[in-house]
């Protein structure tokens, strides 16, 4: 006879112990003790050889009925048995617990999570909490949270929503903030550490298939019809039953391993990684299946940006203060700092860690520039032409440079001789760039221990000494570039320094920061040049200087203040920059950068592929896309097949919530904002169809481009970096056109 039975859990194999999509009994519905065979078997067990699982199981379910029976027979004879004439209670009865009735009732998860809807003036941090104070944070608590975003529209009240999720954590366990912050970002680290999960859809497939107990087949099916991964996710959870509950997701845990997933390399990693995601997935619930798989595609759906990440922190902040002062909080400057500090130092732990020690107000002095870490460039404003420049820089000494059609780039050189390369969107470009690392040494003077150069990369023809179109450039391999195998030559165009031996040059003039730029470097043609420049404010001699930047593969000039406000404002689009391009004088101005959100399917030659797209500009202030035209000129065969096959695995069921459109749109597809594809038109016009700038110009109607025509994609720009509703709101009212250009164009194709 066994001394000790094994468990019935012993029998079962490992995948009917968590995920049993129809289990033979409910756990709720055994006996406490059902796992332990003497309890309730009356005679010596017998062989395990000799009985089933179902036999086990069907005994455990008779013993736990017959105690139910007695339990009841127990309770029924108590009742009948009770004395008609009871005695009197004594003078002195014993204090007896208060009955359950008068207990106050527990908010259940739902109604915690409602309250973050509340103002964030009237809300109460621990309200929204269903763990105790220091425990580590649910991940299902910022996973409702988010889904609670997602049925939302406004900008206000979703960041209303995530300050008061950011001041939960904040009360409760303020050492899992950052985690939080890194989450509702939609980021495992830093953008400039290059860190990357390498996980594509096939692995997120087979992973849910094995986490879930189902076919690859099946979940490609469902994929099709609900056209997000995340919701066929949640589908094959909720059709789950678990008969043993895995520890509860905490934010910590989440983002742990999601990190753990982007260190995996090598033989098997695809295999480790998987396995990572199945022990997530398999210990998720609710809604939680739902945004780890969105988070791990990068891809939140609920309309959620980075920006608004930054001012629901800066809120969150400021009211966590106020609670303890009881001042009234300004929002709006704490908002301002975050930014700021966040273009010159994105980094979430320093931020966060910072903001919690020392409060918003102190950032600017404990969170400042750092050699390593790329700041956010500082942009330029488009102008129409020589006279309005001249105009706006009345009495003011100025600079023209030329502008090159090349990649933004910041060259990074540590004082151990290191160099680390930067694109426009902080992302690390050192190993798509070998060549400009290996000559750092060459053009750096000999004084210089460590700089940051802000530069244009350009493809450069060294026979023929001439700079090459930007679609040269383009072809280059995106990392992993070997010296010996570069084939695309490329030339260093310095115009500006911000950091150097030490010092950071942001504050200082433009004049001074580019005569330490000409003191500190010597030029090498073709490899390593400054920027063409002269200074004058001659309306003919700029207008000279323009056409042989043109003429010399150039897009124009770059207008700059020189020593008044002449600072470097990253990240900051500012006046004090402007940029000038031959075309803005022939027609509207500036190119736009745009979205494609919706497609419309091919005709005749172009059966097969998409024949014309539907672009949006991005609303900063609603975090919307606005309909600016729908076009379907300026491709060639091949690039409307690379675009068609680019954006069919980006294909929605139905447009987001923050996309704005006319109602006679109907498009066939709708895509994910993903790309950024830079256009050109005739001029702009007032459209009751598209919803560019609504109210702005028009009460009741949107802008449009005539005629539009694609340039080319802009690989180095996120959707939401596109040319915003109030850029285009700009552009119609400088463009010069005559009242039959002015009309309303009802066909905006």
């Amino acid at each position: 006879m066994l001394r000790h039975a094994p468990s019935v859990a012993a029998f079962l194999p490992f995948s009917s112990l968590y995920c049993c999509p129809k289990p033979l009994l409910k756990p709720s519905s055994l006996s406490p003790n059902i796992f332990k065979f003497p309890s309730f078997f009356s005679s010596p067990p017998l062989s395990m050889s000799s009985r089933s699982v179902s036999d086990v199981l069907m005994a455990a379910a008779r013993a736990a009925a017959s105690k139910s029976k007695k339990r009841k027979a127990q309770d029924d004879g108590a009742t009948t048995n009770k004395n008609p004439n009871p005695t009197p209670p004594s003078k002195d009865p014993k204090p007896t617990a208060q009955p359950k009735e008068e207990e106050k009732p527990t908010l259940g998860i739902d109604d915690r999570i409602a309250a973050l809807r509340k103002k964030p003036i009237d809300f109460k941090p621990h309200s929204a909490a269903f763990w105790k104070e220091g425990e580590s944070i649910p991940f299902l608590f910022l996973a409702r949270a988010l889904d609670l975003i997602a049925g939302e529209t406004g900008r206000i009240v979703i960041t209303e929503i995530l300050c008061n999720v950011f001041r939960t954590v904040m009360a409760t366990t303020p050492q899992d903030l950052t985690a939080a912050v890194y989450l509702s970002a939609n980021r495992i680290a830093p953008s400039h550490e290059g860190v990357e999960l390498g996980i594509g859809d096939a692995a997120l497939i087979k992973a849910l298939a094995e986490a879930y107990g189902r076919k690859e087949e099946h979940i490609k099916n469902q994929l099709k019809g609900l056209g997000d991964l995340g919701l066929v996710a949640k589908a094959s959870r909720s059709s789950q039953s678990l008969m043993f509950k895995p520890s509860p997701l905490t934010i910590v845990k989440v983002l742990d391993t999601f990190r753990i997933i982007a260190k995996e390399t090598g033989k098997d990693s695809q295999d480790k990684k998987r396995n990572h995601i199945k022990g997530l997935l398999v210990a998720a619930i609710d809604c939680e299946p739902l945004y780890l798989i969105r988070l791990l595609q990068s891809k939140m759906r609920i309309g959620l940006a980075e920006q608004t990440v930054l001012v629901a922190l800066g809120q969150a902040s400021v009211y966590s203060d106020s609670e303890k002062h009881s001042n009234t909080p300004p929002l709006e400057e704490a908002a301002k700092i975050i930014k700021q500090v966040y273009s010159v130092l994105p980094i979430y732990d320093k931020i966060v860690s910072a903001l919690l020690h020392d409060g918003v107000w102190n950032l600017p002095e404990k969170c400042t520039f750092t050699l390593g870490v790329p700041i956010g460039p500082m942009l330029a404003k488009p102008t129409k032409g020589v006279t309005e420049i001249l105009d706006k820089f009345q009495d003011t000494e100025f600079t023209c440079e030329y502008k090159y059609d090349g990649e933004r780039a910041q060259i990074h050189c540590m004082e151990d001789g290191s160099v680390e390369i930067y694109s426009r969107n902080a992302e690390r470009n050192t190993g798509k760039y070998p060549d400009v690392v290996h000559s750092v040494s060459r053009f750096k003077k000999p004084s210089v221990r460590s700089f940051v150069l802000d530069c244009e990369v350009v493809a450069y023809d060294h026979e023929k000494q001439k700079i090459l179109p930007f679609q040269i450039l383009s072809t280059r391999a995106r990392k992993g570039v070997i010296l010996s195998d570069i084939k695309v030559q490329v030339c260093i165009f310095a115009f500006d320094i911000i950091y150097l031996n030490g010092q950071p040059l942001l504050q200082e003039q433009l004049k001074v920061r580019r005569e330490h730029l000409y003191n500190s470097f010597e030029e090498l043609p073709g490899t390593f040049q400054f920027a063409t420049a002269i200074r004058s404010n001659d309306l003919e001699e700029i207008q000279k200087f323009l056409e042989t930047a043109v003429n010399s593969s150039c897009e124009g000039l770059i207008i700059k203040t020189l020593i008044r406000d002449a600072t470097y404002e990253p990240s900051k689009r500012s006046l004090n920059w402007l940029k000038l391009k031959k075309d803005y004088m022939d027609s509207i101005g500036d190119s736009l950068d745009l979205v494609p959100i919706a497609a419309f399917h091919g005709r005749g030659k172009r059966t097969g592929v998409y024949g014309a797209f539907l672009l949006a500009c991005y609303d900063e202030q609603n975090e919307e896309y606005q309909s600016i035209c729908k076009i379907g000129t300026g491709f060639s065969e091949n690039m409307l097949e690379e675009r068609s096959a680019s954006l069919r695995d980006k294909v929605i069921t139905k447009p987001k919530p923050y996309y704005r459109y006319g109602d006679a749109m109907n498009p066939d597809v709708w895509f994910e904002p993903s790309e950024v594809w830079e256009v050109k038109a005739a001029d702009l016009s007032i459209s009751p169809v598209h919803r560019a700038a609504s109210g702005v110009v028009d009460p009741n109607k949107g802008i449009s481009l005539r005629f539009p025509r694609l340039l080319r994609v802009r690989e180095d720009k996120a959707p939401d970096q596109a040319t915003t509703s109030e850029q285009v709101a700009e552009m119609y009212r400088a463009q010069k056109f005559n009242h039959s250009n002015n009309q309303e164009d009802e066909d905006d194709d």
